[in-house]
């Protein structure tokens, strides 16, 4: 009778510990930013980057090259914020955008790294990039372009401000 009593309360006692567990990871998990489901990336990264500079020159806009990874919380971050209204009011005013997926450059497993050497940047060093480009093809954000890797950490409003200075 005990046996059966004790095995209840242990199996009891493992769910509580299950539950607490999963709040807390619910807990730490919870953030003030909208976080893109998927880092959408194409197939092609460098014809993408030579269509947007060819739309820049028509349109008189730059172009801002987000290079990250689905795997990154930071690129998934930038890439909610962009996709907000607000965001997306000044990207389409002032911006082609174009989403590039470097992989894990800081692993020596990257990809597309032959967009941002093109630009000038040598390395990545980490996930996201920003690359603001003008319609000729230079880039004019070269000392905070692989700055980015807090995005997640960022104040919307500072992420906006950047992108607006960099804008003009």
């Amino acid at each position: 009778m005990i046996r059966p009593i004790l095995s209840g309360l242990a199996a009891g006692l493992l769910l509580v510990g299950c539950a607490t567990v999963a709040d807390n990871v619910t807990t730490h998990a919870a953030h003030d930013y909208p976080e893109a489901r998927s880092y959408d990336v194409s197939e092609n990264a460098m014809a993408d980057v030579d269509a947007a500079l060819s739309r820049a020159v028509a349109s008189d806009k730059r172009v801002m090259i987000v290079m990250g990874a689905n795997w990154c919380h930071d690129s998934r971050a930038l890439a909610g914020w962009l996709g907000t209204d607000r965001f997306a009011a000044l990207i389409d005013a002032k911006y082609e955008l174009v989403f590039v997926n470097v992989g894990m450059p800081q692993s020596g497993d990257g990809h597309n790294i032959a967009i941002a050497q093109r630009f000038g940047l040598d390395a990545l060093p980490g996930t996201p990039n920003v690359l603001i480009v003008t319609a000729d093809g230079t880039l004019i954000n070269a000392d905070t372009a692989t700055t980015w890797r807090d995005a997640a950490s960022r104040e919307e409003d500072a992420i906006y401000d950047e992108l607006v200075s960099l804008a003009n």
